[in-house]
């Protein structure tokens, strides 16, 4: 197969791909290279995408903390592991997570979370193995044990507030 219709395939599933949803360069080029494409047919690929516009992981950081973040109320330590992942930078995944907990910060989202997991009952009311239970579901959405223990400490004390504040 000639290298300029090679490059054209590759730009094709490139251009299919990212219609579907945004991936990040390494996830792009990961998928073109399981495609069967070879190095070069997927760096001009990956190349043309960005040049175009529709290849930016910047802007795919960004969308995948905010859907991480709000959408399934993530911990900054999930949301890192996840880009990471992806194939992004550190620095690039420190300053998508700072830009999102502006929107939402850290500690209301695991409390939106607890408050969903709990169905508005106060925590005080649990008994321990229910909070260790709540402890374990917010580990694992990546959300740190001193916060967790604050938040668990503080809906204790003071019980759990509908967003309305009553």
């Amino acid at each position: 197969m000639s290298e300029e219709r090679e490059t054209g395939r590759a730009e094709a599933k490139a251009f299919r791909l990212l219609a579907l949803r945004a991936h990040s360069e390494k996830e792009l080029r990961t998928k073109l290279r399981a495609g069967g494409f070879a190095d070069d047919a997927v760096d001009r690929a990956v190349r043309r995408c960005r040049e175009l516009g529709y290849l930016d992981d910047e802007a795919f950081a960004r969308q995948r903390a905010r859907v991480l973040a709000v959408g399934r109320f993530a911990g900054d330590r999930r949301i890192a592991v996840d880009l990471r992942g992806k194939g992004i930078d550190e620095g690039l995944c420190k300053r998508a997570i700072a830009e999102i907990r502006e929107e939402l910060g850290e500690e209301e989202a695991a409390e939106r979370l607890l408050r969903k997991r709990t169905q508005g009952r106060p925590v005080a009311l649990l008994n321990e193995r229910e909070k260790a239970s709540l402890a374990r579901h917010l580990t694992g959405k990546g959300f740190s044990i001193s916060l967790i223990l604050k938040i668990l400490n503080k809906t204790g004390e003071e019980g759990f507030h509908d967003d309305d504040g009553e």
